[in-house]
C-alpha cells in the first residue's frame, strides 16, 4: 500500500510546475521517447501507431466526408498550383446597379424594395444613391436572372 501512496503522490504532485510542450524543462524520459520516435521510418511509425491503438484500446474516429483534415479546403495544396495556371470560374457575384433611367425610377424602386427587403423610403434612397451593390455573393444563375429583370425595368446592372 505504500507503493500505491508514493505512486499517487508522484502522479498528483503539485510541487513542480507542469512543463509546457516544447519547453526546455521537459521530462527527460519523454524527450528520449520523442527522439526515438523521430528516428523511426514511416513503416515503423505506422506499426507504432497500430500497437498503441491496440494496447491502449483507442478506436479510429471516422472523419466526415465533407470535412477535410487540418481545416484545409478539399484538395488544399494539390489544388493551389492548378488555380495559378487556370483561374476558377466565378460562381458568386455581387449585383451592382450603376444607373437608373429617370422614367423607370419608380419601377426599379419597387423591385429593389422587394429584392432587398427594404422599406419604400430605404429603397428610394438606395436607388437615388447608385452606383451601389444591391446584393452580395449571389449564385451565378440567380444573379443573371436578377440582372435581366432589373435591366428590363430600366436599370443598368453590372455583375462583379
Amino acid at each position: 500500500s505504500t507503493a500505491v501512496a508514493v505512486a499517487s503522490r508522484r502522479l498528483y504532485s503539485t510541487e513542480q510546475p507542469l512543463p509546457t510542450p516544447g519547453s526546455a524543462t521537459a521530462d527527460p524520459k519523454i524527450a528520449s521517447i520523442v527522439d526515438q520516435i523521430e528516428s523511426l521510418t514511416l513503416l515503423q511509425t505506422s506499426e507504432l501507431v497500430s500497437q498503441l491503438k491496440t494496447r491502449l484500446n483507442i478506436q479510429d474516429i471516422a472523419m466526415p466526408v465533407g470535412m477535410p483534415m487540418g481545416g484545409m479546403p478539399a484538395g488544399g495544396a494539390a489544388a493551389a498550383p492548378v488555380e495559378e495556371e487556370k483561374p476558377a470560374e466565378k460562381t458568386e457575384f455581387n449585383i451592382k446597379i450603376d444607373k437608373v433611367d429617370a422614367s423607370a425610377k419608380a419601377k426599379v424602386i419597387r423591385e429593389v424594395k422587394n429584392l432587398a427587403g427594404l422599406s419604400l423610403v430605404d429603397a428610394k434612397k438606395f436607388v437615388e444613391s447608385v452606383p451601389k451593390v444591391l446584393k452580395e455573393s449571389v449564385p451565378k444563375e440567380e444573379a443573371e436572372k436578377l440582372k435581366k429583370a432589373l435591366e428590363a425595368l430600366g436599370a443598368t446592372v453590372q455583375l462583379e
